[in-house]
């Protein structure tokens, strides 16, 4: 196996890149005031500029799409706070290479260097590798940098969450990424052969991918094309369907926010007509397939679960199909969004639900319902007095699943529409039998 840990570095400022290096190597920031689209996290007030004029790092978890800055912050702060920068793949490497970071950085401990570890697609690493870094983090042998495009709620464990700071980073915006076309075409030294229709087609085709962004501009350089292209003829050369977008600019997002809106007012004319704007401009099919499936959750919710559904479907149907045969799949599936009765309860709860967990997180959940498989957890009431609900009258116990310092919540507040009309008359015939149950 290669030395997974070549990347191990002191405090300096990185070397020069190759001349042959990638375009988006070659482009890399040299410092944190450098990177873009994520000032929230790097600027003065941001976790990390805090962190950064303080001198002092707490291990952190960098959650975000794929080419939006994950890595080159991790080394950058290494750098910015003059501690030692290490690096390893999830991917690449297992139980032995992981000993063997730590190792080196208790190593460098005593010679006076803190480590950074970076630790890339930490995800991918399992429950027992996870915890493998608890004793090292703790003890501040190393400042644990993991980057993920997964949620770290469901994708690390909970023990390492609680010992490190999750960081959202943002998909570029168009600001963004048009800052970094600037900085390739400054050190090029020529602009892209692009007119100003398919230049911005171009950044929104790269769907907030620095990254992916620089890849496609390096390869119209590497083309050496003499009279700038237009949409179309951007879309043919790159083998990718690009959209063709108005004068000021905004066409993508306008157009979207449309159809969004249309599809929430419940007008299936004019949200079929954004969408044939969208589509024959030359939007790409999925992004619009994502929004879809996303307002099927967020305005329709339970009020017609089968939407979620027939996105999702929409979704196979056109990659199995492809353009243009499975474009009407997602017709389909727009019209569906369009006619089905409208609720946004399920998004609304998922909202405070998430407020209440931060706010109460360290709560166990009360004893009679934790499960007791050793003799030790019956000797402590974990399971004892549990109520199995098949066994009670009318398949119902009406327990109190609430931890015991905290009150009962109301999250999920069903409309007097569509199925969640039923669920609503669930909810309620429940809440009369704990009532009941209770004496209340």
């Amino acid at each position: 196996m290669a030395d997974l840990f070549a990347d191990d570095m002191p405090p300096s400022p990185p070397e020069e890149p190759r001349e042959d290096a990638p375009l988006a190597d070659r482009l890399r920031p040299r410092s944190l005031a450098d990177v873009v689209g994520q000032e929230h996290l790097t600027g003065p007030e941001g976790a990390i500029g805090r962190m950064v004029a303080a001198g002092r790092l707490s291990s952190m978890i960098l959650w975000g799409p794929p080419g939006t800055g994950k890595t080159t912050i991790a080394r950058l702060l290494a750098d910015a706070v003059s501690m030692r920068f290490a690096a390893i793949s999830a991917v690449f490497s297992g139980v032995a290479d992981l000993k063997k970071a730590f190792a080196e950085a208790e190593t460098a401990a005593r010679a006076g260097m803190r480590t950074l570890l970076f630790v890339d697609e930490i995800h991918r690493f399992n429950r027992a590798q996870q915890d493998g870094f608890l004793p090292f983090v703790e003890k501040g042998t190393v400042t644990l940098v993991g980057a993920t495009t997964e949620n770290p709620s469901f994708a690390l464990n909970a023990a390492l969450l609680s010992r490190a700071q999750v960081l959202i980073l943002h998909r570029l915006d168009q600001a963004a990424l048009r800052v970094l076309l600037e900085r390739a075409e400054a050190l090029e030294g020529s602009p892209l052969p692009l007119d100003p229709d398919a230049r911005e087609a171009l950044i929104a085709s790269a769907d907030g991918d620095g990254r992916f962004l620089l890849n496609q501009a390096e390869t119209l350089y590497a083309a050496g094309i003499v009279e700038p292209l237009d949409p179309a003829e951007l879309g043919k050369f790159l083998q990718r369907r690009v959209a063709v977008y108005d004068k000021d600019r905004d066409g993508h997002y306008n157009l979207i926010s449309a159809l969004h809106k249309s599809l929430r007012g419940s007008d299936p004319q004019a949200s079929l007509y954004y969408l044939a704007r969208m589509l024959t401009a030359g939007e790409e099919p999925l992004y619009v397939l994502r929004r879809l499936t996303r307002f099927a959750s967020e305005d329709i919710g339970l009020a017609d679960p089968q939407a979620l559904t027939q996105c999702l479907a929409a979704k196979d149907a056109y990659e199995f199909l492809g353009s243009p045969e499975g474009e009407l799949a997602i017709v389909q599936a727009c019209l569906y969004c369009a006619t089905a009765p409208k609720s946004n309860a399920a998004y609304t709860a998922q909202k405070e639900a998430w407020r209440s967990a931060k706010e109460t997180g360290s709560l166990a959940p009360p004893a009679h319902i934790l499960n007791a498989p050793t003799r030790l957890m019956k000797d402590i009431g974990y399971g004892e007095g549990y109520a199995y609900d098949h066994e009670a009258e009318e398949g119902f116990s009406g327990a109190d699943y609430w931890p015991e310092d905290m009150d009962a919540q109301t999250y999920y507040r069903p409309v007097e529409r569509g199925f969640e009309r039923q669920v609503s008359e669930r909810i309620a015939y429940w809440d009369r039998l704990r009532a009941k149950r209770r004496g209340e």
